[in-house]
């Protein structure tokens, strides 16, 4: 009776091991899967990356600057020629 009970136990144990590697390789594959839905998802939402959004961002940041310091000087040149900054354009 022991080694028939011994012999039923090793089988259940392996039984058993072998259940829990197939249970990991379903939970890899489901992992594997949700994490690819995921991705196609982001892809096709068509988001941008944070590192492109902070390069945008710098560049408009700039370009503010830029646009105000040349507001600044036709403000100076408009002064030295004695013309009005609201007046309409006459040259044109």
């Amino acid at each position: 009776m022991t080694q028939t009970s011994n012999r039923f136990f090793d089988e259940i144990g392996r039984l058993m091991n072998d259940a829990a590697g197939a249970a990991q390789g379903v939970k890899r594959e489901v992992d594997a899967l949700w994490r690819n839905q995921a991705e196609k998802f982001l892809r096709d939402m068509d988001l941008v990356k944070r590192e492109e959004f902070e390069a945008v961002k710098d560049m408009a940041r700039l370009a503010r600057e830029e646009n105000e310091a040349l507001k600044a000087r036709l403000a100076v040149l408009e002064g030295k020629l004695g013309i009005s900054p609201s007046a309409p354009n006459a040259g044109s």
